[in-house]
């Protein structure tokens, strides 16, 4: 079957996000590409140049990428369109996961004991992304 990955766009900001996605989920880049590095971006604004173009974090058997938009594509605008679910293995990674994911963000939904047999929270990250951490009892 087919694998579903993650591409988060970013206002010039990926690598900060990205620093802290590694810093919660462990492991290093796969891939993090700068557009000055890329054939056919010489004529960009030199600032633009600095900016992330591609950058891949494998987290379990799936990646999480993004890149920095830049002129002349138009802002990255976040909402509550879409939400990123994690499913930890264990109940003290869920608590870890959403700690860290929530640190300087807000905390929609407390990570609380769920009736539907699950340990799960919603929290907006520092950079506007939506995550929901699930721990599945059920699942053991």
């Amino acid at each position: 079957m087919a694998t579903l990955n993650t591409y988060l766009n970013f206002n010039g900001n990926t690598e900060e996000a990205f620093n802290f996605y590694k810093s919660v989920f462990g492991g290093d880049f796969a891939v993090l590409q700068r557009f000055k590095d890329s054939p056919g971006c010489e004529g960009m604004a030199v600032g633009d140049q600095e900016k992330i173009m591609h950058v891949a974090l494998p987290i379990g058997g799936n990646v999480l990428m993004g890149t920095d938009i830049t002129d002349p594509m138009p802002a990255s605008t976040f909402g509550t369109g879409i939400s990123l679910s994690v499913d930890a293995g264990s109940e003290e990674e869920a608590n870890t996961l959403f700690n860290n994911l929530s640190a300087g963000g807000k905390v929609t939904m407390a990570l609380e004991k769920m009736f539907w047999g699950a340990l799960f929270g919603m929290a907006t990250d520092k950079f506007g992304i939506q995550w929901m951490v699930n721990y599945d009892y059920n699942k053991k």
